[in-house]
This record gives structure tokens, sequence and C-alpha cells, in this order.
């Protein structure tokens, strides 16, 4: 069961503070202890909205480019890490200990959200074509 991680941005990350050394070398180690436990797939942190854009669709089918930065920093993320594990207690278990990722130490605030599996889509013309693309193992 796949997991991602995402890191709620924060003040300071959308400035593009960058984070202490004290706090990447603990970001690093513990993303080398899920290498090591087998469960890690992917990790890194987001450059600020600034860097960023957003495609919006309108009823009329027409998309529309929006420039970042955006004002709204709860609704926006600092980074993400990928996880591969058995079971949703052990997801759990990992991100109960992922290090605490504000730049201050202050409040911070992760979310955990399950990807999607491509049985339950169930059987398809389209999800035969996702698995011959490589779209996802299994």
């Amino acid at each position: 069961m796949k997991f991602m991680i995402l890191v709620k941005a924060t003040k300071d990350s959308e400035a593009g503070k960058m984070p202490t050394e004290s706090l990447l070398s603990e970001m690093i180690g513990f993303h080398e202890e899920m290498a090591k436990a087998g469960v890690l797939v992917d990790g890194s942190g987001l450059r600020p909205s600034k860097n960023g854009w957003r495609i919006r669709y309108g009823k009329d089918g027409k998309r529309t480019l929006v420039d970042g930065p955006f004002t709204e920093t709860k609704e926006l993320l600092a980074g993400y890490t990928i996880i591969d594990v058995k079971s949703r207690e052990e997801a759990i278990a990992w991100t109960k200990r992922f290090p605490n990722p504000s730049i201050d130490r202050g409040e911070a605030e992760i979310e955990v959200r399950p990807f999607f599996e491509l049985d339950d889509f169930g059987k398809s013309p389209a999800v035969d074509k996702a698995r011959e693309l490589g779209l996802q193992k299994g």
C-alpha cells in the first residue's frame, strides 16, 4: 500500500527560507531509516508557490494559467514523502515518527493520504492501458 505524506507549507517555507542544518539532517536521517527498511519510494521538498502555477478548468472547457504565489498557505505544500508499506497501521507508525518539518520547530502539520491502487478501479480497458504504461506496478 502506498501512502503520500504531504508536508504543509508555512510562512517560512513560502518565504523561501531554507531548513536549518539540524532539520535537514533530521529529515535526511529519517528518510535514510525508511530507505533501509525498504519503505521509502520518494521524497523531496518543494519550492515556494511563487515558483509554481495552477491550471484552472472552466465549465466551458477553457484552461487558464494562474501563476504563483498563492496567498493561503494552509492550502499549500512544502514537500512530500511517498512510502510503500504493508498496512495503514504501518504507515501510521512511520508518520508518527516523522520529524517536525517547521523551520522554527513551531506548529506544523503533515497530511497522509493513501494512493488508489489500479485494482480499486475494477477491470477496464483504461486500467489495462495504465498497466501497459507501467503507471502502477502490481
